[in-house]
């Protein structure tokens, strides 16, 4: 396990699993969002963010987190894990409301400055739709795969928690 890319819906804990899963490996922790927002929610050139991307993704050792389906062709050749947080769209909902609430007005620690929480309608619409838009892609696109990389996929933190646990057993 050399470079992981942890996805799945806004408020699955992908950001949080990868600061831990850094935390246990010394991995380099590369999350997304710093590299896609600039201050203000501006997002970066398409261009430039693929430009991004390919450099980080030449790093030799990382966990990275963060869906940007346009760059996750690109992610998925480059990694040997790939982890997808499948939960229930319920739980990603309310996780990312008590986000907002806990961090309103802030910068969450896994975003770029500047980028302060608030309450936004067509994100939350984003979370809710997740699963309908987004999951048979992204399950497609882990099958293409299966038998050249190490694919977990977490139905619900228990999942996650076991991952972690047994990583140094």
């Amino acid at each position: 396990m050399q470079r992981v890319i942890v996805i799945g819906c806004c408020g699955a804990g992908k950001s949080t699993f990868a600061r831990r899963l850094h935390d246990v490996t010394g991995l380099e922790l590369i999350h997304l969002d710093q590299y896609h927002w600039q201050p203000n929610w501006v997002e970066i050139e398409k261009t430039a963010w693929v430009e991004t991307v390919k450099k980080l993704i030449e790093k030799p050792k990382w966990v990275m987190d963060g869906n940007f389906s346009g760059t996750l062709p690109i992610r998925i050749e480059r990694a040997d894990t790939i982890i997808y947080f499948d939960y229930p769209i319920w739980l990603c909902l309310w996780r990312v409301i008590k986000r907002i609430w806990t961090y309103h007005g802030k910068t969450r620690p896994d975003m770029t400055e500047g980028c302060h929480e608030r309450l936004d309608f067509e994100f939350l619409h984003y979370v809710a739709t997740f699963n309908l838009v987004k999951r048979k892609g992204i399950l497609a696109n882990l099958e293409k795969v299966r038998r050249q990389k190490v694919i977990k996929i977490f139905k619900n933190d228990r999942d996650a928690e076991v991952f972690l646990k047994n990583i140094n057993s």
